[in-house]
């Protein structure tokens, strides 16, 4: 799916965009505009924060997007097994994988057992793990406050509020849609 990035101008047409060559994306018929440019736009947050994120935490600290990600999924989550994470993410279990296995290289990620799922394979953060997350929380703060700094407080909150309803709305999604997911 194409993101449309440039601005609409009032005429529809895009800000320095040839309508003949970019037409308008197809809005389907059946749903909502409103619903469907929301979409949109959580599509372009998703993909955007890995800019500040790579840039501000990543790069500096010497951990990969997809490692950070695990990392804060276990330490958001507790123990999670592969394919959760797979789920959580968003990414392929290769990924995931390769992740997981730098994580426990460093010692930051060890694994832990499921008594209620002897197949399962869930791992936690070691205490060095936890001690690598809480480092890098400093700048995790600084990126917050770059990206999230120019709303209000009372912005603030309902974004909160309604990051939360999407959130449990995208679990309840993943949990009817991929039987045997731990969230």
């Amino acid at each position: 799916m194409r993101l449309p990035l440039a601005p609409k101008r009032p005429g529809g047409d895009r800000q320095g965009m040839d309508a003949a060559t970019h037409p308008e994306p197809a809005v389907p018929a059946d749903s909502g505009h409103a619903q469907f440019d929301l979409l949109i736009r959580l599509l372009k947050l998703g993909s955007f924060i890995n800019g500040p994120m790579k840039d501000g935490v990543c790069d500096p600290s010497g951990v990969s997007q997809i490692e950070l990600k695990v990392l804060m999924a276990l330490a958001g989550e507790g123990d999670l097994a592969g394919h959760d994470l797979v789920e959580i993410m968003g990414v392929p279990a290769m990924n995931v994988s390769r992740a997981l296995a730098a994580l426990r290289s460093r010692g930051w990620i060890e694994d832990t057992t499921d008594p209620e799922n002897r197949r399962r394979k869930p791992v936690r953060l070691t205490i060095a793990g936890t001690e690598a997350y809480q480092a890098l929380l400093p700048s995790v703060a600084t990126v917050a406050n770059a990206v999230l700094g120019g709303l209000t407080p009372r912005q603030q909150r309902e974004f909160a509020a309604i990051s939360d309803k999407l959130i449990a709305a995208m679990t309840d999604w993943i949990r009817s849609h991929h039987e045997g997911v731990k969230l």
